[in-house]
């Protein structure tokens, strides 16, 4: 295995650190340098110290230490500098690291808000959330330790190699024979674990995922009894990521042991050395340049396992940065959409922009010749010959025509995978059509700003989503200025109110966790409330109320009449007896239109509506 580091990823991440951070960072620079200066004086001094002011005091019988002491305290003084130096540069690169991580944590979240819903279909959500946690936290340390680090070590080496020739040149060679053992063997650990921390950071977000999974379905899993084999697939990824983490680390936690007794063996060469050169006269020794030498050898070694250990980190971290960069350059939603929905009023017959909210909307529709046109918002929905495939030449729908006016309600029939929640995503744009058409009110769809077209549209998901905070703020989530008597309003409608008010807070009840504390049907009522709230001129209702008991879906059935009224509806519908007064009944097939009409016209064709209505057929 071959240790890998992309250098393009850590120029990349160096340029991030230096984007907003230049004068932090160059002040760090001149601290680590004080820093290493004052270590190597330090050791320069020491010689000083032994020969000017140690050993002339051997032998007298009346010695005067105050010229030791000031030698003593002038010593204090440059180990002071380095002390007050690395103090600072820590605290700064603390600053640096996590103003770096905020940047990147806030970009990340704003990219992951402009993906397309085909990124999370594509992508398991516990690897997304391993690139915010474990991949920022290897960058975290690589940032704040591992960088000044290296500096600090690549300085020091440089200058005490310098200083180790200044002061002796036949000592200075019997240190670079062991340096050269010494990199020789951590080169040999370091490339055969650097690769193992790419996958230890892919793996990691691989069990993740698998976590996430399984939380998510713990019922279905109890339910099944699938807690064995969960646990055997768990045990395997574990096991990999384990396998991944002692391969790299298997070596790397060798390299201090190895090099630091090769240190503790030159320390003993070079005072054996540095003695016989001393006593044969050569070189001009003395014991202070001796001690000396070998405090600079010690500090000249140090750095030498230092930088092993810090270079897997850095693989480490560059591999973590990789994918947090990955996930940062994927390719946003595209949107060439250029009508725009805003407010409007009818000022002397026609429909003039206005900035006061006058319930009143309308496509803002500029064109190539200058001229902008009005439209008045109304929910007209028209599929033309509509393709659509997931991947190329796999088409899920074919040639589908379909027209819907406001006030109608237009619902699907059809067994899973015939394309029905399909149609309702091409609707809001979550997918773009293969070929032919979909216009809104006449516009097609592509030339609206998807921002604006799913403003006009309210949704009601089979899985509902609920956000930590309270039950006004959850029903509020489409309409953030809401009136508290327009949220009662929506409640009631969605027959929400009674349930609420019976909570130990109402409207201020504190949801987490997706709302545990409340039933799938109550955690439903709040997602049709959501979408009363906003009050659009079409609604998708996708097994709205696939999750309320019979009974309570009579209950709201009138309630969800009312919120039709006058609005364009398309509806998937598993229980055939909620549809029986839709205008228009699509039944598809393999993604594609095989009968329409009322229910009426449909029970008179006795084909495959009649069958599934009368039970002859299920829905699968």
């Amino acid at each position: 295995m071959k240790k890998r580091i992309d250098f393009r990823v850590l120029a990349r991440v160096m340029k991030l650190l230096f984007k907003k951070h230049k004068i932090r960072l160059l002040i760090v620079g001149i601290c680590l340098f004080l820093s290493t200066a004052s270590s190597v004086g330090a050791n320069l001094y020491l010689q000083t110290l032994i020969d000017d002011y140690i050993v002339p005091l051997v032998g007298v019988r009346n010695p005067v230490f105050i010229p030791l002491l000031r030698a003593i305290g002038v010593m204090c003084c440059i180990y002071g500098v380095g002390i007050v130096a690395e103090f600072f540069s820590s605290r700064l690169m603390v600053k640096v690291s996590e103003g770096t991580l905020k940047d990147i944590r806030d970009e990340m979240f704003i990219k992951m808000q402009q993906l397309p819903i085909e990124y999370f279909d594509t992508h398991s959500h516990g690897d997304i959330m391993s690139r915010y946690t474990n991949d920022t936290d290897t960058l975290s340390q690589m940032i704040s330790q591992s960088i000044p680090k290296i500096c600090s070590v690549v300085v020091t080496i440089v200058v005490i190699f310098f200083a180790m020739i200044f002061t002796n040149i036949y000592l200075t060679l019997v240190v670079l024979v062991f340096l050269g053992i010494i990199l020789s063997i951590s080169k040999f650990m370091t490339s055969r674990s650097g690769n193992y921390f790419i996958r230890q950071q892919e793996a990691v977000g691989k069990l993740n995922g698998y976590i996430e999974e399984m939380i998510n379905g713990v019922k279905v899993v109890k339910v099944f009894c699938y807690e064995d084999r969960a646990k055997e697939e768990f045990d395997k990824l574990n096991e990999k990521l384990a396998k991944n983490v002692y391969n790299a680390n298997k070596y790397v936690n060798s390299i201090g042991p190895v090099n630091g007794n090769l240190g503790n063996t030159l320390y003993a060469v070079l005072a054996i050395v540095g003695g016989i050169l001393a006593v044969k006269g050569i070189g001009n020794i003395s014991v202070g340049l001796i001690i000396a030498f070998l405090q600079l050898s010690k500090t000249f070694i140090r750095p030498i396992n230092e930088i092993s250990r810090q270079l897997n980190s850095l693989v480490m971290a560059v591999a973590g940065a990789k994918r947090i960069f990955e996930f940062m350059d994927s390719k946003k939603e595209e949107d060439a959409g250029y009508v725009t929905l805003v407010k409007v009023a009818n000022k002397n017959g026609e429909l003039k922009e206005v900035g006061d909210d006058t319930g009143f909307w309308a496509w803002k529709h500029p064109h190539t010749d200058g001229r902008v046109e009005y439209i008045k918002l109304q929910g007209n929905i028209e599929f033309v010959d509509v393709d659509f495939a997931y991947e190329k030449d796999e088409k899920v729908l074919h040639n589908i025509k379909l027209v819907a006016k406001p006030g109608e309600k237009i619902a699907f029939v059809g067994a899973t995978g015939a394309g029905k929640t399909t149609i309702t995503n091409l609707i809001n744009r979550f997918y773009d059509i293969a070929d032919g058409k979909i216009r809104y009110d006449g516009i097609n769809i592509n030339k609206i700003k998807k921002k604006d077209l799913r403003l006009s549209l309210g949704m009601v998901l089979q899985d509902t989503n609920l956000f930590t905070g309270t039950i006004k703020e959850n029903i509020k989530y489409g309409k953030d200025n809401a009136s508290e008597e327009e949220v009662i309003a929506a409640a009631k409608l969605a027959n929400a109110h009674n349930f609420i008010m019976r909570l130990p807070d109402g409207y201020n009840t504190k949801l987490t966790g997706n709302g545990a504390n409340l039933s799938q049907g109550q955690r439903q009522l709040l997602a049709i409330a959501r979408c009363a709230l906003c009050n659009p001129p079409v609604m998708i209702l996708d097994e709205a109320t696939s999750s309320i008991d019979t009974r309570t879906e009579k209950v709201i059935q009138n309630g969800m009449d009312k919120l039709m009224e006058g609005r364009t509806v398309f509806v998937i519908a598993h229980r055939l007896s909620t549809i029986r007064n839709a205008q228009d009944i699509v039944v598809l097939d393999h993604g594609r239109i095989i009968e329409k009409g009322t229910h009426e016209e449909l029970m008179t064709k006795k084909g495959q509506y009649y069958k599934l209505y009368m039970g002859m057929n299920e829905l699968e």
